[in-house]
């Protein structure tokens, strides 16, 4: 019977437990996303604090991908001594790492970048920001753009690099009827809403050969009107497996629009917690790779059954480890009353803001 603490591997990837701490934009890079100390400190509380698994915030690939402020980058050589110094202070404290990459998309902060937000298409702007629509030979850009990040990650020590697709950003964005309403190869069925994702995963293979290991974070549903069904992310989440991706980060929800976004505030019984939990049994079910859960999931004794009836591989946390970064080591150490996160979402709104993901009740 599986368990919390088990010892596992994805890919080559030795892991001390089950819990992953899900990408959080903790807003503590430099302006131009390098690393600096207070993230490194941030990075190494983690570790410290006993989760198997970090995932960093969301890095863009490319500057005209840029979210917020002082966001991670790894659009540049010019990072990796930062990233090394990340990634050594992380292993040197017992944890492992690996990268988030990412493009915003029509998300981007124009502001930010001083370049036009990139959409995959001019469907109805969910964002109420002026974007251009992707030409052919922008699309074609993205492999190489993902595959130089990686290599980036690989070199500077990161333990593997997760691909980001979810939460309307914009992989995501392909992936949505919602956003993508394009009428050539990448648009129209799920097949050519995912071809780019395939081509992404092939360049980066390439890059960083076949024992690197490779996830990606998917929306099983967007919930939003003509958004991603869940039917549809099951057809990606077999590509994904049958080209290489070694685990699966299940999340649903689009930022910025809908009530049933990605991080749900009011998560205070076990009724709310891990959201997406029913459509987590279906990926289970579906899919042959290892399954990661995020979404709300507060509580030692869900996170057990999660784990144990089979219906998730790992359990993936955000805001309960800015309010407590050693709650696994709490959980290990035989106390295991709920995550002390009351779920208002303040802490990721001062990430984004640029001033440093940090809990606001504590």
């Amino acid at each position: 019977m599986k368990t919390l603490f088990d010892q596992t591997t994805i890919k080559h990837l030795n892991l001390p437990n089950r819990f992953i701490r899900s990408a959080t934009c903790e807003g503590l890079a430099s302006p131009d996303g390098a690393v600096t100390s207070a993230l490194i400190e941030a990075m190494v509380e983690l570790a410290k604090g006993g989760v198997g698994l970090i995932i960093t915030g969301h890095s863009y690939v490319r500057t005209v991908g840029q979210a917020s402020p002082n966001q991670l980058g790894a659009y540049s050589d010019s990072l990796i001594p930062g990233f090394k110094e990340m990634t050594e202070a992380v292993h040197a404290a017992g944890g492992r790492v690996i990268m988030q990459l990412a493009h915003a998309g029509r998300f981007a902060s124009e502001q930010l970048t001083g370049q036009t937000a990139l959409a995959v298409s001019l469907a109805k702007d969910l964002t109420n920001t002026s974007v251009r629509e992707m030409t052919i030979e922008d699309i074609q850009e993205l492999p190489e753009a993902y595959a130089e990040a990686a290599e980036r990650a690989k070199v500077a020590g990161f333990d593997g690099i997760q691909i980001h697709s979810a939460h309307g950003y914009l992989l995501s964005q392909f992936l949505s009827p919602a956003f993508n309403q394009r009428q050539d190869e990448y648009g129209g069925s799920i097949y050519n809403r995912s071809r780019i994702h395939l081509h992404i995963i092939q360049a980066i293979r390439r890059t960083v050969g076949h024992d690197y290991p490779i996830l990606v974070k998917l929306n099983c549903q967007d919930f939003i009107e003509n958004g991603l069904s869940l039917d549809d992310s099951l057809q990606v989440a077999h590509r994904l497996a049958n080209a290489g991706v070694d685990a699966i980060e299940l999340s649903g929800g689009v930022i910025k629009t809908g009530t049933l976004g990605p991080s749900r505030t009011g998560v205070n019984s076990l009724e709310r917690e891990a959201y997406f939990r029913n459509e987590a049994r279906v990926f289970k079910r579906e899919i042959p790779i290892p399954l990661v859960l995020v979404g709300g999931i507060r509580s030692y004794e869900l996170a057990e059954k999660l784990v144990e009836t089979g219906d998730v591989d790992y359990i993936s946390m955000c805001r309960p480890l800015i309010m407590e970064p050693g709650l696994i080591n709490r959980w290990a150490s035989g106390d295991h009353s709920k995550a002390l996160c009351k779920s208002d979402n303040a802490c990721l709104e001062s990430g984004r803001k640029g001033t440093g993901v940090r809990c606001l009740v504590k």
